[in-house]
Order: C-alpha cells, then structure tokens, then sequence
C-alpha cells in the first residue's frame, strides 16, 4: 500500500480495562476527561479515543450516563474525532460494552478481533499503595480473566451498530486477529476502507518489536491489498519508539496515557497532551505531516461529526 500524505494522531485519553490509576496525570473525572480531552486535540491529535470512569471511585464504566458529561463538552470546544471504546470491561457482556457507542452514535468506535488472555497482573507488584480500593484485586485478578470477543459478539456488535455508519477502529492483538477480520470482510460484516490497529505489548498478544510490526503489516497487505488503512499502539515503553517506526511505514499513530503512563524511561507523564506534542515533534522532524481532524475524516470515510448523537 502506498504511503499516504498525512500522519493521523490518536489519543487515547484515560485507560479502563488495564490502566490503574497510578499516576495523578490520569483522567478520571468527567471535568479532568473533558480537559485533557481538548488539550490532547489541541496538540495534534485529530481521533480522541475515549474510556469512561465512575468519577466517585475511579472504577471503569460502560454506563452511557458517566460518557455524556465530557463528549458535549468536547464537541464544543474542538473538532477532532470522537472514537467510543467499545472493550471498556475485561467481565461484561458486549452489549452493555456497545451502549455508549450506541447511544451517541459517534463517528468512530473500537473493535476488538477476538478473544484473548488480557492480562495485566504483574502491575500488581510494581506498586505498594493504590489510589482507590478495587485497584489491586482488580490488577491480580487480571491473570485469570479472558477478554471475550467471539464471533458471535462482533457480529452483534457490528450488526447492532451498523445503522449509525460508525466506523470501526479493528483492534488485533495477534496476527490470528486479522484472519478474524479478514473472514468477517468475506462474509459482508465490514466494507472497505477499513482501519486496523496493530495493538502491541499487551500481555496474551503480539510483541511490541520492529520484527512482529513488519509481520503483521506484511499479513494485512497480503489480506487486505489496498482496502485498509492501520495505525500502531505499543504499551509501555514501546508506546513512541514503535509509533515512531511505524510513522516511517506509512502508518499513523496511537498515544495517550491508556497506554503509558511515561513520557520517557523512568518519567511519568504530566498530560496526554504532552504525549501527543512529543510524536508530532517526531514525525513532523522525520518529515511527515499531521492530518487535520477533517482530513483524518476524508483518510477514514468518516460520516462527520455533524451525525454524532452528542
């Protein structure tokens, strides 16, 4: 595939299923979600990727009542692109995780290509106090949970979705998502241009390094032809080496503090949009261009934030 003209920058802006709140930088409520929001946009990111928390006890929430406080807010103050998750939970149903997206109909959601061992319990001993009470049985208890995304789920996720023209953001841990994805396309459940993103670093998925970047690249362009456009979010450390690489492929980029907390070995960030001002330096110094919200919509297909039930 031929390498586009334009860089899109996605942040995502509060973790949920794998981010304890370890770090004061960490949205949680809905004023801090909405802020860190629009300064994330702001710094260049066009796709806001957004979670939800209870903002009384940090805890992840898929109640559609804890989103609406920060999109309205966000959409009056920035133009970017609003991407609903649709994981949100490693234990409920993928109808209560499709409610937001759903209820506000936005332009774009996360989808997740197949069940995994999600797992994030070595956390537990790096940290010997946690903010909130449900943190550290939640981190342990990570090792004996599987993400569930079956066939049957994303069928229903996409059938029940698919009258809001949203478009979805393919989440493939491993290399076995794309074939999931793949034989989805075969049977009319998705249509081109889809957008993959390679996620990397995630215990019970593929590896963050160069070698398994250029693989699943390799396997998508082989599946795919031209009918795709990806983008790279590495966990941890990798999270800007591996955007940076992936920037240089033709790729676009995923950062934020659902994914890392650091904004350098050793150094926690003090905002996502500290993050997203760091790989734009970086690819924008390695030549590139940073698309726009509106061109990330033309790059994607978008419907435009002007259907958004927010």
């Amino acid at each position: 595939m031929a390498r586009q003209q334009k860089t899109i920058i996605t942040c995502a802006v509060t973790g949920a299923i794998h981010t304890p709140t370890m770090s004061d930088a960490l949205p949680y409520t809905y004023d801090d979600i909405a802020r860190q929001a629009i300064e994330a946009a702001e710094a260049g990111a066009s796709i806001l990727h957004l979670h939800a928390r209870n903002p009384e006890t940090g805890a992840p929430s898929v109640d559609p009542e804890d989103f609406r406080p920060f999109l309205g807010r966000i959409k009056q103050a920035s133009d970017a692109v609003v991407n609903i998750s649709t994981g949100g939970s490693l234990t409920l149903s993928i109808q209560d995780r499709i409610k937001p997206a759903a209820t506000f109909s936005a332009e774009m959601c996360s989808m997740n290509m197949g069940s995994m061992n999600f797992s994030f319990h070595p956390l537990a001993k790096r940290y010997e106090s946690w903010k909130f009470d449900w943190e550290k049985d939640y981190v342990e208890g990570s090792d004996g949970n599987i993400f569930r995304n079956t066939f049957r789920d994303i069928r229903e996720a996409a059938e029940t979705l698919a009258p809001h023209d949203i478009k979805f953001e393919h989440e493939c841990y491993d290399v076995g998502h794309l074939y999931n994805l793949k034989f989805c396309m075969d049977t009319g459940l998705f249509k081109a241009p889809i957008f993959i993103q390679f996620v990397m670093g995630i215990l019970g998925g593929i590896g963050a390094d160069i070698d398994n970047l250029v693989f699943m690249k390799k396997t998508a362009d082989k599946l795919f032809g031209d009918d795709y456009r990806w983008s790279i979010l590495a966990a941890g450390a990798s999270q800007i080496p591996m955007a940076t690489t992936a920037s240089q492929m033709g790729g676009n980029v995923r950062v934020g503090l659902e994914d890392s907390l650091f904004i350098s070995r050793g150094q926690l960030a003090e905002s996502n949009a500290q993050q997203v001002a760091k790989i734009r330096r970086i690819v924008e110094e390695l030549g590139s261009q940073v698309a726009t919200p509106d061109e990330a919509r033309e790059i994607l297909d978008l419907k435009g934030g002007d259907r958004v039930a927010f």
